[in-house]
């Protein structure tokens, strides 16, 4: 997709065989590309959110084994890259995926050739999901079609919840793969955008893809989707995931669960779409996936920028004042209408879950 009228992808190979990305912990009021140079630089770029959203955190990681083997690629070292990289953020499924398939991959290899076999396997993870993210368009834009028909408008307003969109992945996104193919076909769409505290990554990320891309939308507070959902003002829903488990269920951005909740109680349909790298094959409920709790200092601090153009930090709290910052919440399957995917439209009972799975397996 585009910044500035210039397309880029996320995280990429420059001619010189660097590695680059969006520091996305500048935008919106920057625009900075980075070189990723060492395993550990990629591991704070995925603990600082330099890049985040659970495809990107997958490609970024695998990126990161190829600069461990670059160094240093015996057992060892490689064993290490990967044990690092799983714990750096451990609740997107993503992430661990893709050290998964590395390993087994470069476990095949002698270790004078595992720095170019990652570097291509990692190249292949972009490639895969570029791919992926645009059928997830193709098919949720047959979705946005159905409901515009439906209420009989000329325009549709859609609530999105974090930042699902290309920044989350390599390019397309999840989410908003459906809008921006909806909107290239000529659909008039605006979006609601959760502010999504405390990153913020949906007012100063999705709003600035949006409306780089020359989308309509409107960012608000966290809790107004509920009136307007009660006003009639929103169709329907589509957001991201971090992980989906065998039951079902959805691991999110937290407020997910409260969406989902205040949808249903309206009657709007409320969507998932993500790659199906983001299923977790492993575990049926949430019992044992580690949900991520960040620093106090998200919720107290925030940036922006001053009237002379410079960016800083305000603290909004009072030194004395105790916070507690989880990152993800669970949305239980049954509140969600349809999963979007790479391989089309999935309804959500264990089922047709299960049907899914058996498909992935084979």
């Amino acid at each position: 997709m585009k910044i500035n009228n210039e397309s880029y992808k996320t995280i990429w190979v420059d001619n010189n065989n660097k590695i680059r990305i969006i520091d996305q912990t500048k935008l919106p009021f920057e625009f900075v590309i980075c070189e990723l140079k060492t395993l550990d630089e990629t591991i704070i770029a995925i603990k600082t959110m330099q890049v985040r959203g659970a495809p990107l955190i997958g490609a970024t990681a695998a990126f990161g084994i190829a600069l461990a083997m670059k160094n240093n690629s015996d057992n060892d070292a490689l064993n290490h890259a990967c044990q690092s990289l799983v714990q750096s953020r451990p609740t997107a499924v993503n992430l661990e995926n893709s050290v998964k398939r590395m390993k087994s991959l470069l476990d095949k290899y002698e270790p004078s050739e595992r720095y170019d076999v990652a570097l291509q396997e990692a190249n292949k993870i972009c490639s895969e999901d570029v791919e992926c993210c645009r059928k997830i368009g193709v098919f949720g834009k047959k979705i946005i079609e159905e409901h515009l028909k439906k209420i009989k408008g000329d325009s549709i307003n859609i609530l999105t919840h974090c930042n699902a969109g290309w920044l989350a992945t390599i390019d397309w996104g999840t989410a908003t793969s459906p809008i921006y193919h909806a909107f290239k076909d000529g659909i008039k769409i605006h979006v609601w955008v959760d502010e999504t505290r405390p990153r913020n990554q949906g007012s100063q990320l999705t709003a600035y893809e949006l409306t780089q891309e020359g989308i309509k939308n409107t960012v608000i507070a966290d809790n107004t989707g509920g009136i307007l959902m009660q006003r009639g003002q929103v169709d329907m829903c589509i957001t991201g995931a971090d992980r989906v488990l065998k039951n079902g269920d959805v691991i999110n951005k937290i407020g997910t669960y409260l969406k989902a909740l205040a949808a249903v109680d309206n009657q709007i349909p409320f969507y998932v779409a993500f790659p199906t790298t983001t299923f977790d094959k492993k575990n049926v409920d949430a019992s044992n996936i580690n949900i991520e709790e960040r620093s106090p200092d998200e919720l107290s601090i925030m940036r922006g920028i001053s009237e002379d153009g410079t960016i800083t930090e305000l603290q909004i709290y009072a030194n004395d004042t105790d916070a507690l910052n989880i990152a993800f919440d669970i949305t239980p399957g049954k509140y969600v209408t349809k999963f979007i995917t790479e391989l089309g439209i999935h309804n959500t009972d264990k089922d047709s879950i299960d049907e899914l799975y058996n498909t992935l397996a084979h």
